[in-house]
């Protein structure tokens, strides 16, 4: 990606479209009062019990309460210690190569697992809207395909991390990350605007699948919240007026 269309798409990303980092402070300002600059576990937006029989209540119980709860108090920690109170956390992590390695791990957690929640839903039947699934065909060749891809990709990670749907100067990439890395990270290989994404950690799956991550992945197209998704994508490529 040369340098304009990555300002670009941080530009976008700190105008909605990844709109998770700055939601403290969004909620504050909707409350007429400033933000004090921590960033707070968000609520699921559906039960624990909501994505069954794909996930199953207990995984996402400790998902939510334990996991992403950790790196949320972890970030907030390792935030006040390296002076980067009032940041919100995409700006922190747009930088992430300065900051010491607690931002970048406890950082990405936070930032991608608040993400990844409003990325499935409960199961109905979703399907891409008319303007996805042209981009799908268009850069995948079929639905289909880009399944086969994002799932070979998501069951090749080696050890922890994540696969993402990227979208990136109006054309769909699949990429993967290692960790708690994302492509909206200065770091990353593939930089884009996150449209999807899988946690293909052990923690996401082990309690209902044990070993078995394919079988997790294939469940998790199940629970895709294709609208959000959707919503994504149209803003990714709407040009921003000033």
């Amino acid at each position: 990606m040369d340098k304009r269309t990555f300002i670009k798409s941080i530009f976008l990303s700190a105008a909605g479209v990844f709109a998770l980092g700055s939601s403290s402070a969004v909620k504050a300002a909707r409350k007429k009062r400033k933000w004090n600059g921590e960033f707070v576990l968000p609520e699921l937006p559906y039960a624990y019990n909501a994505l069954e029989p794909f996930i199953d209540a207990k995984t996402m119980e400790l998902h939510h309460g334990k996991h992403h709860a950790a790196y949320t108090k972890n970030f907030n920690t390792a935030v006040k210690e390296a002076g980067l109170t009032g940041k919100t956390a995409l700006e922190i992590l747009s930088e992430v190569s300065k900051y010491p390695p607690a931002i970048r791990n406890n950082g990405g957690g936070f930032l991608n697992h608040k993400l990844f929640w409003k990325m499935m839903a409960p199961a109905t039947g979703q399907q891409p809207s008319k303007e996805l699934m042209g981009a799908i065909n268009r850069d995948f060749g079929s639905f289909d395909t880009f399944k086969e891809k994002f799932s070979t990709s998501a069951k090749s990670v080696f050890g922890s991390g994540w696969t993402w749907l990227v979208e990136d100067g109006g054309k769909l990439k699949i990429t993967s990350t290692s960790n708690q890395d994302s492509p909206v990270m200065d770091i990353a290989t593939e930089k884009g605007v996150p449209l999807l994404c899988i946690d293909v950690w052990e923690h996401a799956y082990y309690l209902k699948y044990q070993n078995r991550r394919a079988e997790f992945i294939d469940a998790f197209w199940n629970v895709v919240n294709w609208d959000f998704v959707s919503q994504r994508y149209i803003k990714s490529i709407t040009p921003k007026t000033t």
